[in-house]
């Protein structure tokens, strides 16, 4: 827990504790691999269709972006140089780093997690190779049926997963669009989606602030960096069900995020998109001051 929270060196714990640096490795590793197995299911279970509704009734309450089932965004994790991997954790900042993907929901938890991924990896690539990415494309999530948005009575509308452009468009993924000569409807909708697709970034940065290893390079074997990210990620779960959390704290992180790429959607997911525009700008969808934010 010392390492977790102030992220001192192996160094600084074989002096405080009178301990090896490889005895210190060894305790943080299987006190992370405990922590996981201890909590990965009761704090990051994977939500069941009325959990799904619940999320998004919280989503629309705080974030106005109804159907929202969650948020879902990917950071480096900076890292030495892991032994034989060549340039696969060499990401596009010139430093060696893993990924982690997250889901969260609008209360600023980790809902799904994938740790590991190579550094040089896009954000959609990492999505795409995820257990959450397939399931997602399987349709296997439990998502709720089709519901019409509120104050209509149709279309039903899919429950969706918010993202940036580094992610493709789908049906249950919508991304905002292109910056370049956009209307008035579509630069609202880019603006609805940011405000719901904010609370991944707030989730990010309560965790590095918390967890301050996170700050600064983490000087451990792989797989125990891995490790160590897991058990801050279901620490952070744990703690925010127990004691809420300081809005300062999120507002500064030092992960970075994954250089947007050019990727595509399909047809059906652009439909989707543009019924939520219009929505956005309908009596029933609209807010009063979402013209004056853009």
């Amino acid at each position: 827990f010392r390492y977790l929270g102030t992220g001192q060196s192996l160094a600084s714990l074989h002096f405080a504790f009178l301990i090896g640096k490889s005895t210190a490795s060894v305790i943080i590793r299987e006190t992370c691999v405990a922590i996981w197995n201890a909590l990965h299911a009761a704090v990051m279970g994977q939500p069941q269709k009325e959990q799904w509704k619940e999320i998004a009734d919280v989503f629309q309450q705080t974030c106005q972006f109804p159907n929202c089932a969650g948020a879902i965004d990917g950071k480096h994790i900076r890292i030495k140089k892991p032994v034989r991997s060549g340039s696969h954790y060499y990401n596009y900042k010139k430093y060696f780093s893993f990924v982690l993907f997250a889901m969260c929901d609008a209360n600023y938890s980790f809902r799904y997690i994938d740790v590991g991924s190579y550094g040089s990896r896009s954000d959609s690539a990492v999505f795409a190779h995820s257990e959450f990415g397939k399931l997602l494309h399987d349709k296997a999530l439990d998502l709720p049926e089709h519901t019409a948005l509120p104050g209509t009575t149709s279309p039903a509308m899919p429950f969706v997963f918010v993202a940036d452009e580094a992610f493709a468009l789908g049906e249950n993924l919508m991304r905002p669009y292109s910056s370049r000569g956009l209307s008035l409807a579509r630069r609202v909708f880019n603006y609805r989606l940011t405000r719901a697709r904010r609370v991944v970034e707030c989730a990010f940065g309560i965790l590095a602030n918390k967890w301050r290893f996170l700050h600064t390079p983490i000087h451990l074997k792989l797989e125990t960096a891995i490790s160590a990210v897991k058990a801050a990620c279901v620490l952070h779960n744990f703690v925010r069900a127990r004691d809420g959390f300081n809005f300062e704290d999120s507002l500064t992180h030092s992960l970075h995020s994954h250089r947007p790429s050019v990727v595509r959607g399909h047809r059906q997911g652009a439909a989707v998109r543009e019924q939520f525009t219009a929505y956005f700008m309908s009596p029933h969808g609209a807010l009063p001051w979402q013209l004056d934010a853009i």
